[in-house]
Protein backbone atom coordinates (compact mmCIF):
# COMPACT_ATOMS: atom_id res chain seq x y z
CA UNK A 1 0.00 0.00 0.00
CA UNK A 2 1.52 3.49 -0.82
CA UNK A 3 1.20 6.16 1.82
CA UNK A 4 2.67 9.38 2.79
CA UNK A 5 6.15 10.12 2.85
CA UNK A 6 7.59 11.76 6.35
CA UNK A 7 9.10 15.50 5.89
CA UNK A 8 12.23 15.73 7.91
CA UNK A 9 13.09 19.04 6.86
CA UNK A 10 12.20 21.98 4.46
CA UNK A 11 14.25 24.75 3.12
CA UNK A 12 13.49 27.31 0.63
CA UNK A 13 15.77 27.83 -1.86
CA UNK A 14 14.87 30.96 -4.22
CA UNK A 15 11.77 32.83 -4.36
CA UNK A 16 11.12 33.42 -8.04
CA UNK A 17 8.13 35.52 -7.79
CA UNK A 18 5.74 33.34 -9.02
CA UNK A 19 7.21 30.22 -7.53
CA UNK A 20 9.29 29.75 -4.54
CA UNK A 21 12.12 27.32 -4.59
CA UNK A 22 12.17 24.42 -2.07
CA UNK A 23 14.21 21.84 -1.25
CA UNK A 24 12.39 19.22 1.07
CA UNK A 25 14.09 15.97 2.48
CA UNK A 26 11.67 13.38 2.93
CA UNK A 27 11.58 9.35 4.47
CA UNK A 28 10.92 6.56 1.86
CA UNK A 29 8.42 4.56 4.17
CA UNK A 30 9.80 1.64 2.24
CA UNK A 31 13.13 1.45 1.93
CA UNK A 32 13.80 4.21 5.06
CA UNK A 33 16.19 5.85 2.55
CA UNK A 34 16.58 9.95 2.96
CA UNK A 35 15.82 12.19 -0.67
CA UNK A 36 15.99 15.69 -1.08
CA UNK A 37 13.31 16.34 -3.60
CA UNK A 38 12.68 20.02 -5.23
CA UNK A 39 9.44 21.35 -5.04
CA UNK A 40 7.88 24.70 -6.41
CA UNK A 41 5.40 26.19 -4.44
CA UNK A 42 2.54 28.58 -6.27
CA UNK A 43 -0.66 30.39 -5.56
CA UNK A 44 -3.42 28.26 -7.07
CA UNK A 45 -4.12 29.27 -10.84
CA UNK A 46 -7.97 29.39 -12.27
CA UNK A 47 -9.05 29.48 -15.70
CA UNK A 48 -12.63 30.47 -17.03
CA UNK A 49 -14.44 29.32 -19.92
CA UNK A 50 -16.78 32.54 -20.98
CA UNK A 51 -19.41 31.64 -23.70
CA UNK A 52 -21.02 33.64 -25.33
CA UNK A 53 -24.97 33.62 -26.03
CA UNK A 54 -24.91 32.67 -29.54
CA UNK A 55 -22.21 29.19 -28.60
CA UNK A 56 -18.72 31.19 -29.35
CA UNK A 57 -15.77 30.32 -26.60
CA UNK A 58 -13.94 33.86 -25.63
CA UNK A 59 -10.34 32.34 -26.08
CA UNK A 60 -7.03 34.64 -25.50
CA UNK A 61 -3.98 34.44 -27.50
CA UNK A 62 -0.77 35.32 -25.69
CA UNK A 63 3.05 35.09 -25.89
CA UNK A 64 4.67 32.54 -23.71
CA UNK A 65 8.47 33.23 -23.09
CA UNK A 66 8.28 29.15 -21.18
CA UNK A 67 7.53 27.48 -25.15
CA UNK A 68 8.52 30.49 -26.90
CA UNK A 69 5.68 30.90 -28.63
CA UNK A 70 2.16 32.18 -29.12
CA UNK A 71 -0.24 30.34 -27.23
CA UNK A 72 -3.98 29.85 -27.84
CA UNK A 73 -5.62 29.58 -24.19
CA UNK A 74 -8.55 30.38 -21.81
CA UNK A 75 -8.18 33.83 -19.90
CA UNK A 76 -6.99 32.57 -15.92
CA UNK A 77 -4.20 33.15 -13.96
CA UNK A 78 -2.65 33.25 -10.47
CA UNK A 79 -5.19 33.50 -7.90
CA UNK A 80 -4.45 35.88 -5.18
CA UNK A 81 -3.99 36.19 -1.53
CA UNK A 82 -7.00 36.09 0.28
CA UNK A 83 -9.04 35.62 -3.46
CA UNK A 84 -11.59 33.07 -4.15
CA UNK A 85 -11.03 31.24 -6.60
CA UNK A 86 -14.31 32.53 -8.40
CA UNK A 87 -13.11 35.85 -7.62
CA UNK A 88 -10.15 35.16 -9.48
CA UNK A 89 -11.33 33.40 -12.54
CA UNK A 90 -14.26 36.61 -13.15
CA UNK A 91 -11.61 39.28 -12.51
CA UNK A 92 -9.17 37.47 -15.03
CA UNK A 93 -12.09 37.04 -17.41
CA UNK A 94 -12.89 40.69 -17.17
CA UNK A 95 -8.69 41.93 -17.39
CA UNK A 96 -7.96 39.61 -20.17
CA UNK A 97 -10.89 39.57 -22.68
CA UNK A 98 -13.62 42.36 -21.61
CA UNK A 99 -16.29 39.84 -21.03
CA UNK A 100 -18.38 39.32 -17.97
CA UNK A 101 -21.38 36.88 -18.22
CA UNK A 102 -25.15 36.18 -16.96
CA UNK A 103 -24.96 35.02 -13.37
CA UNK A 104 -22.49 33.30 -11.70
CA UNK A 105 -19.10 31.12 -12.91
CA UNK A 106 -20.03 27.77 -12.55
CA UNK A 107 -17.34 25.75 -10.75
CA UNK A 108 -16.49 22.22 -13.52
CA UNK A 109 -13.52 21.11 -12.00
CA UNK A 110 -10.08 21.40 -9.92
CA UNK A 111 -6.82 20.08 -10.81
CA UNK A 112 -3.34 19.86 -9.92
CA UNK A 113 -1.18 20.90 -12.73
CA UNK A 114 1.75 18.47 -11.79
CA UNK A 115 1.99 17.36 -8.47
CA UNK A 116 4.69 15.51 -9.50
CA UNK A 117 6.80 19.24 -7.97
CA UNK A 118 4.38 21.75 -8.14
CA UNK A 119 2.29 22.07 -4.60
CA UNK A 120 -0.78 24.20 -6.13
CA UNK A 121 -4.43 23.37 -8.23
CA UNK A 122 -5.90 25.08 -10.66
CA UNK A 123 -9.70 25.13 -10.39
CA UNK A 124 -11.75 25.47 -13.69
CA UNK A 125 -14.82 27.62 -14.35
CA UNK A 126 -17.50 28.04 -17.41
CA UNK A 127 -19.19 31.74 -17.56
CA UNK A 128 -22.38 31.52 -19.83
CA UNK A 129 -24.04 34.20 -21.57
CA UNK A 130 -20.69 35.93 -21.66
CA UNK A 131 -21.01 39.81 -23.16
CA UNK A 132 -18.21 42.66 -23.86
CA UNK A 133 -18.66 45.43 -21.84
CA UNK A 134 -15.80 46.87 -20.55
CA UNK A 135 -12.06 47.12 -22.43
CA UNK A 136 -8.96 45.25 -21.52
CA UNK A 137 -6.93 45.54 -18.30
CA UNK A 138 -4.11 44.03 -18.95
CA UNK A 139 -0.92 43.72 -17.07
CA UNK A 140 2.36 45.91 -18.35
CA UNK A 141 3.76 42.57 -19.67
CA UNK A 142 0.59 41.62 -21.14
CA UNK A 143 -0.09 41.56 -25.17
CA UNK A 144 -3.48 39.60 -25.62
CA UNK A 145 -5.70 39.25 -28.88
CA UNK A 146 -9.24 38.01 -27.84
CA UNK A 147 -10.64 35.64 -30.00
CA UNK A 148 -13.86 33.69 -29.98
CA UNK A 149 -14.29 30.23 -31.80
CA UNK A 150 -17.46 28.54 -32.44
CA UNK A 151 -17.59 25.29 -29.47
CA UNK A 152 -17.96 23.09 -32.64
CA UNK A 153 -14.42 23.66 -33.99
CA UNK A 154 -12.68 23.27 -30.15
CA UNK A 155 -12.24 19.43 -31.15
CA UNK A 156 -10.53 20.04 -34.51
CA UNK A 157 -7.86 22.63 -32.54
CA UNK A 158 -7.33 19.99 -30.08
CA UNK A 159 -6.77 17.37 -33.06
CA UNK A 160 -4.81 19.30 -34.78
CA UNK A 161 -2.23 20.55 -31.78
CA UNK A 162 -3.62 24.26 -32.16
CA UNK A 163 -4.74 24.10 -28.40
CA UNK A 164 -2.16 22.38 -26.53
CA UNK A 165 -1.93 23.80 -22.81
CA UNK A 166 -2.42 21.25 -20.38
CA UNK A 167 -4.41 22.96 -18.44
CA UNK A 168 -6.49 24.67 -20.75
CA UNK A 169 -7.01 21.57 -21.94
CA UNK A 170 -8.12 19.93 -18.53
CA UNK A 171 -10.95 22.66 -18.41
CA UNK A 172 -12.14 21.29 -21.99
CA UNK A 173 -11.91 17.84 -20.77
CA UNK A 174 -14.03 18.95 -17.13
CA UNK A 175 -16.65 21.11 -19.87
CA UNK A 176 -16.75 17.83 -22.39
CA UNK A 177 -17.85 15.70 -19.27
CA UNK A 178 -20.30 17.89 -17.99
CA UNK A 179 -22.10 19.41 -21.24
CA UNK A 180 -19.96 17.58 -24.27
CA UNK A 181 -18.14 19.54 -26.95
Amino acid sequence: MISKWETLSETQVADLKIFRAKSIERLNPVSMQRGFFTVLDSPDWVNIIPITDDGNVIFVKQYRHGSDSVSLELPGGLKEQNESALDAAKRECMEETGFIGAGEPIQIGVSLPNPAFLTNKCTSFVWMDCKKLYGQQLDSHEVIDVVTIPIPEIRNLILSGELNHSVILTALFYYSLKYGL
